[in-house]
């Protein structure tokens, strides 16, 4: 008897477990990202320190005139935003490479970090990542499986067999990653939009892909309950 109570407490927690972990966990991956920018762009940081040069002439408060910095800068970059969408994006650009194209290590740098943004900015066209397709790597054919991006649908013959480019983000930042060389055999579609493609990897896999076989499983069990 005190056995079988003691199972059903058991149950009985167990189940506000389950309700309370994913919470959980989507608090501990904020605080996570929240301490990340905190290392990133904290008053001690190098630039916290440069948001603090910014609101210093306002303040003497060293904490006070890191955020009138922050708030400085945000304006600054609105206003930056303003003038482009008003035409002048062209002659800003044209003004920076000019100056920056002489520097030799800084204009490579900025020629790498301007194709990255053109590779996210759906404005750029063909180099919107949401153009890309969602696909599954199995290497080895039928080894690990790797959920990536096919930036391109045409393969290259490399040694005369078909490979395909494909991006493998990382978790759960999935703005970097590596591109591969892998063959068209070891590719298959997933069956996922690019929002639940970039979910999976914010969550650091805790939302699962929602396969086809499970999608139908769930159906059928709701069709049966």
């Amino acid at each position: 008897m005190l056995k079988q109570s003691l199972k059903n407490l058991l149950a009985t927690w167990l189940a506000g477990l389950l309700v309370v972990l994913p919470l959980a966990l989507t608090l501990a991956l904020l605080a996570w990202l929240v301490n990340l920018l905190a290392k990133l762009l904290g008053p001690a940081t190098l630039l916290g320190q440069l948001f603090a040069v910014l609101g210093e002439p306002l303040t003497n408060n060293a904490l006070l005139a890191y955020w009138l910095g922050t708030l400085l800068l945000i304006a600054a970059v609105y206003c930056l935003g303003f003038a482009v969408q008003r035409g002048l994006k062209a002659p800003l650009n044209k003004l920076i490479n000019a100056v920056l194209g002489r520097i030799p290590v800084i204009s490579k740098l900025y020629g790498l970090a301007e194709r990255f943004v053109a590779l996210v900015d759906k404005q750029e066209g063909a180099a919107d990542i949401s153009a890309m397709s969602p696909v599954w790597c199995f290497f080895g054919g039928k080894g690990a499986a790797a959920l990536a991006l096919l930036p391109n649908p045409k393969p290259i013959v490399i040694d005369g067999r078909d490979y395909y480019a494909v991006l493998i983000p990382t978790a759960p930042i999935p703005v970097g990653g590596g591109l591969l060389y892998v063959p068209t055999d070891w590719v298959k579609p997933a069956d996922m939009g690019i929002d639940a493609f970039t979910s999976i990897y914010l969550s650091m896999g805790i939302n699962p892909p929602q396969l086809p076989a499970q999608t139908d499983r769930a159906k059928t069990t709701s069709v049966d309950s």
